[in-house]
This record gives C-alpha cells, sequence and structure tokens, in this order.
C-alpha cells in the first residue's frame, strides 16, 4: 500500500483529506518563503489597507479615533474560537484596538516622554517582524548582530567609552538595563551570587529621584525592595553627593556590599542629572578608605538623558545651527553632565524614548567588556545552541529568545539622523521647552518647578488670582506651617489638569500630562505639578501659544474660593 506522504509535491489530493483543504487556506495567511508576486503583493496590501484605516481614524485630537470606555470586563469572557477568520477581518479588529490611543506627533500631545517612531525606525522594526531573526546568536540573526554590534560601537563612542573595549547589547526595556547594571555589579560585591543567592549582604544606593524600576530590580534580583537606600535630593533633582558618602560609608560600616550606586542621567520627571564624576570620585574613594576588595559598580540610568551626547563636541560659542541664547545656554547645561558618561561602568540608553524608535529598543552598555564574564553561562548549560557562527550573546544575555526589531530601529535612526539631524531635532525641542518657560515664568498664574533643569519637560503649577508666585514654591517645599496651603493647591493643579483633558478630547486644547509627586516638600507632603513633555517634532511658536492660552483658561473656569 502506498505510504502517506507529507503535504508537498505528490502529497494526498486536498479534497481527500479534511485537514489539507485548511492547509491551503493557513498557508495564504503566511508571507511567502519563495517570491510569489501576487502573493507578494496580496501581503503588501494587506499592511497598506490597514495602514488607510489608522489614517482614516486622524482628525484635529492628538487622538486616534474617539475616546472610548475600556471594557475589560467583555475581555475577560473572550475565549478561542473554533473556526478561521479573515486576514481583512483581523486587520480591522486591530485597528479597531487603536481608538482613543495618543498620537505622539501631534504637535498637541504632550503627554510623557513617549517619541514618535521616525520611518527608518518603523521600517527596521517591521522587517525582523516579517523573517523573526533571533539575536541570541548570529547563526540565527546574522547581519541583525552585525548591526547591534555597529549600534553597540556608535553609542559607545558617543558617550566617550572606547568602542573597542566596550561591550553591549539590546534588551527589553529601560528596566532591562538597570537589570543587567545591578547584576554586574551584584557579583561583583557579592561573589556567586549566581549560583549561591544574595542573603542580605548587598544594598542597592540611588537617589530619591530614581526611577521606581530600582524596585523592581531589587526586588526581581533577590536583594529585596528594603534593600534600597536613597539619597536625598536638591532642588535641581540632583543626588547629593556628600549624602551619598556619608549613606555609603556608613552602609560599609554596617557590614553591607554596595552592589551598585545608580546614578541618574534623567530623571523621568524632571531631566535631573546626577553628577557622574563626583559619584565615581566618591566610589573611588570608598574603595581606598575602606581597603574593599572589589570596586562597587556604578550604572548611569541615562535612558533619557543620553542623547544629548551627541552636543558633547557641538561648538556652544559659535553655535553654528543658531539656536536661540537660552536654549544654547540649556543645551550647555545638560552636556555638562551628559558627557562625563564614559565614567561610569555601565549605562542604558532608550531608543523608544530621546531616540525617536518604536517600543522596546534599549541598550545596555558596559564600559569594560571583560565585566560580562560576570554573567557567563557555561558551554555545557546549552548543548543545544551554539553549534555553528562566532558570536554568541545568549551566553550572557537574561533573554535566550531576543528580537531584532528595537536593535534595526536604532542603528535606522543613528545612521539616518546623524549627530546633525540629532541636535537639530533636540535643538528644537528644547528651544520650544523654553519658549513655554519663557511663558509660564513671564505670567503670575503659573511657576516653573524644574527651572534648574534643562530638557524638554516642563513641570509646572497654576495658581488662584492673589497668590504671590514669587514665593510660594519655596513656601510650599520648605514651611510646614504652608502644608494645608500646598493640599489646597495640589487639588487646585489637579482640578486644572482635568479640565485640560476634556478640553483635549474636544480637540480644543493640548494633551498633558499630571505628576502626583513631582518631589516632597521638606515636611513629607508630595507635591502635584502638571507636565508638558515636548517630544514631537511638529510642534511650533504657535502651539505653545495655544497651550499657554489654554492653561489661563482653565484657570479662569475653575471656580477656586
Amino acid at each position: 500500500m502506498e505510504q502517506d506522504r507529507l503535504p508537498g509535491k505528490g502529497s494526498r489530493a486536498a479534497q481527500d483529506v479534511p485537514y489539507l483543504e485548511q492547509l491551503a487556506k493557513i498557508r495564504q495567511v503566511f508571507p511567502q518563503p519563495v517570491s510569489d508576486r501576487t502573493h507578494d503583493a496580496y501581503f503588501v496590501i494587506s499592511i497598506l489597507r490597514a495602514l488607510d484605516q489608522i489614517d482614516a481614524m486622524k482628525s484635529q485630537l492628538p487622538i486616534l479615533g474617539q475616546p472610548r470606555q475600556l471594557d475589560y470586563e467583555a475581555a475577560r469572557a473572550a475565549r478561542m474560537p473554533e473556526s478561521m477568520a479573515s486576514i481583512e477581518e483581523i486587520a480591522a479588529r486591530l485597528v479597531a484596538t487603536f481608538h482613543g490611543l495618543p498620537i505622539w506627533s501631534h504637535p498637541r500631545a504632550q503627554v510623557n516622554v513617549i517619541a514618535p517612531p521616525s520611518i527608518p525606525s518603523i521600517i527596521g522594526a517591521l522587517l525582523p517582524a516579517i523573517y523573526n531573526p533571533n539575536l541570541v546568536s548570529d547563526d540565527s540573526a546574522f547581519g541583525v548582530a552585525v548591526a547591534e554590534q555597529e549600534a553597540v560601537a556608535i553609542v559607545a563612542s558617543l558617550v566617550g567609552m572606547d568602542p573597542n573595549k566596550a561591550a553591549g547589547w539590546f534588551t527589553f526595556g529601560g528596566t532591562g538595563t538597570v537589570l543587567c547594571g545591578v547584576k554586574v555589579g551584584l557579583e561583583k560585591a557579592v561573589p556567586n551570587a549566581m549560583e549561591e543567592g544574595v542573603g542580605d549582604r548587598a544594598v542597592l544606593i540611588a537617589s530619591e529621584q530614581s526611577h521606581y524600576c530600582r524596585l523592581n530590580v531589587a526586588g526581581w534580583l533577590g536583594l529585596g525592595e528594603k534593600r534600597v537606600v536613597l539619597v536625598p535630593t536638591n532642588e535641581a533633582n540632583e543626588m547629593r553627593v556628600d549624602q551619598l558618602e556619608s549613606i555609603a560609608s556608613q552602609a560599609i560600616q554596617n557590614g553591607k556590599r554596595i552592589a551598585a550606586i545608580l546614578a541618574t542621567l534623567g530623571t523621568t520627571d524632571a531631566l535631573g542629572l546626577d553628577d557622574l564624576e563626583a559619584i565615581v570620585a566618591v566610589r573611588d574613594r570608598l574603595v581606598e578608605r575602606f581597603g574593599l576588595d572589589y570596586r562597587p559598580h556604578v550604572h548611569a540610568d541615562a535612558v533619557v538623558g543620553w542623547a544629548w551626547s551627541v552636543f558633547n563636541d557641538y561648538d556652544f560659542r559659535t553655535n553654528p545651527l543658531g539656536f536661540r541664547p537660552r536654549t544654547v545656554r540649556a543645551l550647555a547645561g545638560v552636556c555638562r553632565r551628559i558627557a562625563r558618561l564614559g565614567l561610569a561602568d555601565s549605562i542604558g540608553v532608550d531608543f523608544h524614548k530621546t531616540g525617536f524608535a518604536p517600543y522596546v529598543s534599549s541598550l545596555f552598555l558596559l564600559r569594560d567588556q571583560e565585566d560580562r564574564r560576570f554573567l557567563m553561562r557555561g558551554r555545557n548549560e546549552m548543548p543545544y545552541l551554539f553549534q555553528t557562527g562566532q558570536h554568541h550573546p545568549g551566553k550572557y544575555t537574561l533573554e535566550t529568545s531576543r528580537g531584532a526589531g528595537g536593535v534595526l530601529a536604532a542603528w535606522a535612526n543613528l545612521h539616518m539622523f546623524g549627530k546633525l539631524g540629532m541636535r537639530c531635532l533636540l535643538g528644537h525641542l528644547v528651544e520650544m521647552a523654553e519658549l513655554l518657560r519663557e511663558h509660564l515664568e513671564g505670567h503670575e498664574a503659573t511657576t516653573v518647578l524644574n527651572d534648574q533643569n534643562f530638557g524638554t519637560v516642563t513641570l509646572f503649577r497654576v495658581y488662584p488670582e492673589g497668590v504671590d508666585t514669587w514665593t510660594i514654591k519655596q513656601r510650599e517645599q520648605h514651611d510646614a506651617g504652608a502644608q494645608t496651603l500646598l493640599e489646597e493647591y495640589n487639588e487646585y493643579n489637579r482640578r486644572i489638569f482635568h479640565y485640560l483633558y476634556q478640553r483635549a478630547m474636544q480637540g480644543e486644547g493640548v494633551l498633558l500630562s499630571m505628576t502626583d509627586c513631582y518631589r516632597r516638600s521638606d515636611f513629607g507632603l508630595p507635591i502635584v505639578a502638571l507636565k508638558s513633555y515636548i517630544l514631537s517634532p511638529f510642534i511650533d511658536a504657535g502651539h505653545i501659544e495655544h497651550l499657554v492660552e489654554t492653561i489661563l483658561e482653565a484657570r479662569r473656569a475653575i471656580d477656586w474660593h
């Protein structure tokens, strides 16, 4: 009797085998492995139709489509269907999930540190989605593995590291970069922690204004959230280095080992910039003073601030790009700290923030490639991998499966923008942020909170008529007698925010965000702030003026006694 054969040339007729009839349909929902001009065109047209449907959702609103009530109860009732659906049906349903999503490139969307992706970076993310390279090894990534190393070398050189000695890889987000940095430091401080665990011997030191992922990292690494030691910050949202030295010294005297010192080069809310050079000097003094048998690892969380490295060799004196004097000062103010990034033992970079790439595109960078040994796993532990090829990041990365979309998106923007493009883009965004600050500082009803930080984010408060905005900021921060006023004006700013949000949803305002705790007052109360995060390349002076007008309109509309 003739043997059954696999579907393909010479296989059984589809009409004789029910599943083969379905298989023929299933094959049509995949890009074809061998070029088929008809099906290739269908593939492209399917994508274009989805893009057309998304484009039809655009309006004057800074969101796609219309805001809607999210129905999580219905979502929990979902079950897998019995039969197949068409590509067209699924594409339409995919598009529908975007209703209400902010359009980050819209000049009236100033919500958070979420950048609009460039076209090349979108292509960079799309192509790997089709062919699925895996960066666990170059035998499953090929040229994409080389592109990753190109991106590592470019960024290393940009931030002041030696690209021939540095090493790096893309990981699952900004939290992933901090996790990698602290893990390397933990292995230095507590040898063999990977095999034997941590116990309660180590602490993680970070500033009060550092990203809350410090808690995730400490918890997931087994340090424990209670082992995170916070250093106070000054009014510029910078770690107080004098307090760092005192706190770290006390930890060492108490028998603790320092897993890492986390320096923040661009806080998420205010773009506060820790003095990395001074932090490294403190670390070196601690090693000498206490005769430490390890060198505490300094990780720079620069996921926001790294991009300003393109100005490290910009001539601020001649200012060839013609930025306004206030903008030049702001750019130089950031660079005075960012220019020291190369001193860190490791840094984190997010291209999906100030690199204008799609999520997720995060780079972890080590100044000394030898530090990879702290994460290395033995070849015998992975017998089914690394049979061919010459570059195998899977031996030391947390991930085994590691997608290439973030790598090629970042690679595309690094090569497409170059220093000139990034300087013009960042310079314009800072110029618009500085223009907003000029307006807010020049009006009696508003005050800028992060006036000592120089980025594209502006944190500000609005006050009712009759408030002395020359002194109120200092009173709210330092005067315990102003506690009641602080609470009242926190509520006032919340009401301003909700008014602005409703206006934005009607297409008549600007979509801002709000932080419930920009920082705490000296007497422990949170200070609420409105936040404008400017990252759209399409914003101009008219949009800034419209924002200020809307803020003042909100002030007039809020009934406050």
